[in-house]
């Protein structure tokens, strides 16, 4: 039987709203004992697995703040490595319930593909990187370049944009993950990375000779990255925002890994005993438990400690706080009163 296009589409909308209304999640993952999280799994500093399998880095933390906040345990998360075409799919389909892979909040994301950022972890912008002795000092020097960069990302759209504005000519080299970009780069089969700047930073970590290399000081694009879920679990939705807010919390009222024990027994601040769940319902309110966030500032640590140990400027990436740096800083985080 042939559909005509008015009941296609209807059958399209249905089909994806089957998959983003998957309510329940919370349920689900308490039953399974663990949160299924989708990251990158080769990025130095957002998610990497490193010596013994442990993995590291922004990202995991993410994943590990939510396996606090549900389940009283950081540890529980089940790692899904995925690239950069797979990941949103494997969001949709269910395959995971959470995805913390450096993934960019657009307008077209949140609005068509039946998901919803629920936060940003870290603010970025696209940047490009060339060896030193090629002598280029700005991105405007690209003229006829060619380009490494991962497919499936907003990369691509951002250099068309970009040399298209400045007149410039260019050939890309696209490959599906980050260690194919890094090898055909390190082998000069391009003569530019590009991705988010954060990226190139980890990136340049793989380099057999990682001072041979700079980055440009041109950043082209905004890239906040941040935590995802799919539409229709409100509930859900709610856990993971709040579970990053409350590290960013924890950050502004002071509270640390290594102080929370104290300030949860001895605080007389409003802020840090609805924080920590000592009084207030905000536990009650997402439907966990009272010490929902003590968990994760306990297990994870605040914003501020899960940047400097993943990131920070005494990481080998070196990145200052920057945009990322608390709005009581001259940063971008900000997190909602928690009241």
């Amino acid at each position: 039987m042939k559909l005509t296009k008015l009941a296609l589409a209807v059958v399209t909308a249905l089909s994806v709203g089957s998959l983003s209304a998957q309510a329940g999640t919370l349920e689900d993952t308490k039953a399974q004992g663990f949160v299924k999280c989708g990251i990158d799994g080769g990025l130095p500093g957002f998610s990497e697995i490193v010596s013994g399998g442990e993995y590291r880095g922004i990202d995991v933390d993410g994943c590990r703040a939510v396996a606090a906040a549900v389940l009283g345990d950081a540890s529980k998360v089940k790692f899904v490595s995925l690239n950069a075409k797979e990941r949103l799919a494997a969001l949709q389909s269910g395959e995971i319930d959470l995805l913390v892979r450096n993934t960019t909040w657009t307008q077209t994301r949140d609005t068509t593909l039946g998901l919803n950022f629920a936060g940003v972890n870290y603010y970025d912008g696209q940047g490009f990187m060339v060896r030193k002795d090629l002598g280029v000092k700005s991105a405007l020097e690209l003229d006829g370049a060619s380009i490494c960069l991962q497919t499936g990302t907003t990369t691509e759209l951002n250099v068309a944009d970009y040399f298209r504005a400045n007149g410039m000519e260019y050939k890309i080299v696209s490959y599906d993950t980050n260690d194919q970009v890094v090898q055909s780069y390190e082998a000069g089969r391009c003569d530019i990375l590009t991705s988010d700047a954060s990226q190139l930073y980890g990136l340049r970590t793989k380099f057999k000779d990682p001072d041979a290399h700079i980055v440009l000081p041109e950043i082209i694009s905004k890239e906040p990255l941040g935590p995802v879920v799919r539409q229709g679990d409100d509930q859900w939705f709610n856990i993971v925002k709040w579970s990053f807010f409350a590290m960013v919390a924890a950050e502004e009222a002071g509270i640390t890994s290594k102080n929370v024990d104290e300030l949860k027994a001895t605080s007389t601040n409003p802020e840090v005993r609805r924080i920590l769940g000592v009084e207030g319902t905000m536990g009650q309110n997402l439907g966990l438990d009272a010490d929902f966030a003590y968990n994760i500032i306990k297990q994870v640590g605040n914003y501020g400690e899960v940047f400097e140990r993943n990131i920070g400027i005494n990481t080998p990436l070196k990145i200052e706080r920057g945009l990322n740096a608390l709005w009581t800083k001259g940063g971008l985080q900000y997190s909602p009163p928690f009241r």
